[in-house]
């Protein structure tokens, strides 16, 4: 069974920085894409950013040039930092896995990010 452990959200201020991580346990095989969606109340699941195996990284707009995404293979982590934290940036943020050769999307439970203004 194969668990993902978010951790580092929290509260902070406008302009504030926050990292975001997490890790996979359990029967781990090869990893594919990791990546971190996230969810502010009444709007839907949105990407934020993904690593592939081989480096390849994607951001959504809103966040280019102010989030990095990184991970660690050899503890099957990932990891966001995220800097010039704006009020806009407040969600659940998810931790998501895609393994190689099997099939679906696994996901962390959540760490709430607040930006006050």
């Amino acid at each position: 069974q194969v668990q993902l452990v978010e951790s580092g959200g929290g509260l902070v201020q406008a302009g504030g920085s926050l990292r975001l991580s997490c890790a996979a346990s359990g029967i781990i095989v090869s990893i594919s894409t990791m990546g971190w969606y996230r969810q502010a109340p009444g709007k839907q699941r949105e990407l934020v950013a993904r690593i592939s195996s081989g480096g390849t990284t994607n951001y959504a707009e809103s966040v280019k040039g102010r989030f990095t995404i990184s991970r660690d293979n050899a503890k099957n982590s990932v990891y966001l930092q995220m800097k010039s934290l704006k009020p806009e940036d407040t969600a659940v943020y998810y931790c998501n896995v895609i393994f190689v050769g099997v099939p679906g999307n696994y996901w962390g439970q959540g760490t709430q990010v607040t930006v006050s203004s």
